[in-house]
């Protein structure tokens, strides 16, 4: 089993005080907790072009693209504008679609309507790049569960601390394989599309 295992929290929210993003940087500090080496890249500070595979790559991407690398696996963090998560967290699924096979990802959003569907397709979008998808997530409801950048709702905070357990117990098992099955010679296995 690899020595390490990282999770890289991705803050998708460009508003300053962001629920979502509090919510990750509790998350990523009960990850911790259970081992996991972790990093947040906060996508209002780390500002990635617009996807366009024909330019040339950006320090921003730079930066973001060493941070995809390093991960085992991510908690993707959103507000929820209009059903959907922000343009700014797309934008990074895009950058980095061929990165995420065989990773594991957990989801926060930040929403007044329970932020299913933004769940919803943030997994779509992490299953066509070939990740595994937390069968839970994690929705808050801003001003309801925070006060003073603390959570008050003891619910969250414990779904909180449970996802991010889970994340790092069976991501550990998941990373563990594919890279057991990157190094055999087996093909009908998920990783051996993954082989140089």
């Amino acid at each position: 089993m690899k020595a390490t295992f990282n999770v890289l929290g991705v803050a998708g929210s460009t508003r300053n005080g962001s629920y979502s993003t509090q919510a990750l940087t509790i998350a990523l500090a009960h990850a911790k907790k259970q081992g996991a080496e972790i990093r947040m890249l906060e996508l209002s500070k780390t500002v990635l072009s617009l996807y366009d595979p024909n330019a040339p790559e950006s320090k921003a991407v730079e930066l973001a693209a060493e941070a995809v690398a390093w991960a085992d696996a991510f908690i993707l963090a959103s507000p929820d504008y209009h059903g959907s998560m922000s343009g700014a967290l797309k934008n990074f699924l895009d950058h980095f679609y061929q990165e995420f096979g065989g990773k594991v990802f957990g989801y926060v959003v930040a929403s007044h309507e329970k932020g299913l569907t933004v769940m919803d397709q943030m997994r779509t979008a992490v299953r066509q790049c070939y990740g595994w998808s937390m069968p839970y997530g994690v929705s808050i409801s801003g001003p309801q569960d925070f006060t003073g950048g603390e959570i008050v709702n003891a619910k969250l905070s414990k779904r909180l601390q449970m996802m991010s357990r889970d994340l790092v117990v069976y991501g550990r098992l998941i990373i563990d394989q594919f890279a057991r099955d990157l190094g055999s010679s087996e093909e009908d296995t998920f990783a051996a599309h993954y082989r140089p």
